[in-house]
Formats: C-alpha cells, sequence, structure tokens
C-alpha cells in the first residue's frame, strides 16, 4: 500500500529527478510551451507555478530564492520581467495541462503539452516545433 506517500519518482534517483523538474520549468519559462509526456507534466507544474507566483512580486529576496531553486540567469531575468508582472493580477493557475491525443511513437507514453496560460510564445519559438521534455 502506499498510503501518505507523497510525489512522483518517475522511475529515477533524486537528483535525476530534481534535475528534470529544473530543465523541464527552464523549457517552459523559455519557450511558454512544452510538449511531454503526461507524467513529466503533472511532476513539474506544480514547481513552475511556485516559482510564478515568488516571481509576481520583484524583491530581491524572491529572486534569490528562485535563483536557488533555477540556477539560470537569463531564464529567472525573464521570469521577473516578462512573466512575473503578466500574471500580477491572476490568483493561481499560470499553467495549464493540455493531453495530446496521440501516443508517443518510439514507447507508446501518453503525450501532453504543458503551457503558460494567456502568454504569447515568443517570436523564435513560434516558429520553431514546441520543445520536447
Amino acid at each position: 500500500m502506499r498510503h501518505r506517500k507523497l510525489g512522483r519518482k518517475l522511475n529515477r534517483d533524486t537528483a535525476h529527478r530534481l534535475a528534470l523538474r529544473r530543465n523541464l520549468a527552464l523549457a517552459l519559462i523559455t519557450n511558454h510551451r512544452i510538449v511531454t509526456t503526461a507524467e513529466k507534466a503533472k511532476f513539474a507544474k506544480p514547481f513552475a507555478e511556485k516559482l510564478i507566483t515568488l516571481a509576481r512580486e520583484n524583491t530581491q529576496a524572491h529572486q534569490r530564492l528562485v535563483l536557488s531553486r533555477l540556477p539560470h540567469k537569463t531564464a529567472v531575468k525573464k521570469l521577473f520581467d516578462v512573466i512575473g508582472p503578466h500574471f500580477k493580477d491572476r490568483k493561481g493557475g499560470y499553467t495549464r495541462i493540455l493531453r495530446l491525443s496521440k501516443n508517443r511513437l518510439g514507447d507508446d507514453a501518453s503525450q501532453a503539452i504543458l503551457e503558460l496560460v494567456d502568454l504569447p510564445r515568443p517570436a523564435a519559438a513560434a516558429a520553431e516545433e514546441p520543445a520536447k521534455g
């Protein structure tokens, strides 16, 4: 029985799991939309939303907290300059998961799109295909 066992392990050790979560959040902040498996999307969504919640208020303390959780300076700058102010008046629900009807060809894994709500995609990412995760 798995009573009171919270979280997803995704068949990875701790360091790999934390790096995966960071990389998915980084891709989401950079591209505003990623295509990944449904389980990975459900795993990364709370982490990304907590980062956006911190970015809504641009203080030095919040910048340091976000930088400690997502050590990528350009992404943190974009988070505080573009994404945070955009969601200033929204109380939550900054991301959404859209399940795709077709499964991945290689291993038949269910696919999903994890995207930021009501935020236009950057011009470079809109011209390319969505980032794979």
